[in-house]
């Protein structure tokens, strides 16, 4: 595994190459070729092996950029460069800081949302236009259902976490009423 600040430095760099390109669809053929490596323990264990040749290494890139297709300019040229330099194990990490920095660029910022329950379209519109106006940014809203929160809705929006759940309320009281 690379440290953080290396792969930042990958990311910045393909960030940097690609000026002027559509970064949205740079990051969305980035995103698929991590997944497909993420999930594929065939692939994972071939691009870990450092047995294999880079020209062996540079093959099966190739196929995996025809396949794909990984066509958004530079990151073919920047795949390859990966191998080369060995660092092509760390396409995961330099994938979410490329993201990271994308999304800073275009002014976004990512968050997550928790229920018991779907929320519906119009609830998660509310709730992504009231954490655009606290945090002053374009919100990226993922959901995810989680049966063990009692009710409400907890956020994560960068690093700051909204929990407006019901435990957490019920916490609140019994605190409350403790002192």
């Amino acid at each position: 595994m690379v440290n953080v600040s290396v792969a930042r430095r990958y990311a910045r760099a393909l960030l940097e190459a690609a000026a002027g390109a559509d970064t949205d669809r740079l990051s969305a053929q980035l995103e698929s070729l991590t997944a497909l490596v993420r999930e594929r323990a065939e692939l994972r264990a071939f691009i870990d092996d450092p047995t294999y040749t880079r020209a062996q290494q540079h093959a099966v890139l190739d196929v995996l950029i025809r396949q794909l297709p990984i066509d958004a300019e530079p990151l073919p040229r920047f795949l390859r460069l990966l191998v080369d330099r060995r660092r092509l194990g760390s396409l995961s990490d330099i994938t979410r800081q490329f993201r990271d920095l994308a999304d800073e660029r275009a002014g976004r910022i990512r968050g997550r949302v928790v229920s018991a329950t779907a929320l519906s379209p119009e609830t998660l519109q509310q709730l992504q236009k009231a954490l655009e106006a606290v945090t002053h940014a374009r919100v990226l809203l993922e959901t995810e259902v989680d049966p063990t929160v009692l009710g409400g809705v907890s956020a994560q929006v960068g690093s700051v976490l909204y929990d407006g759940t019901l435990r957490t309320g019920l916490d609140e009281i019994r605190r409350a009423l403790k002192r």
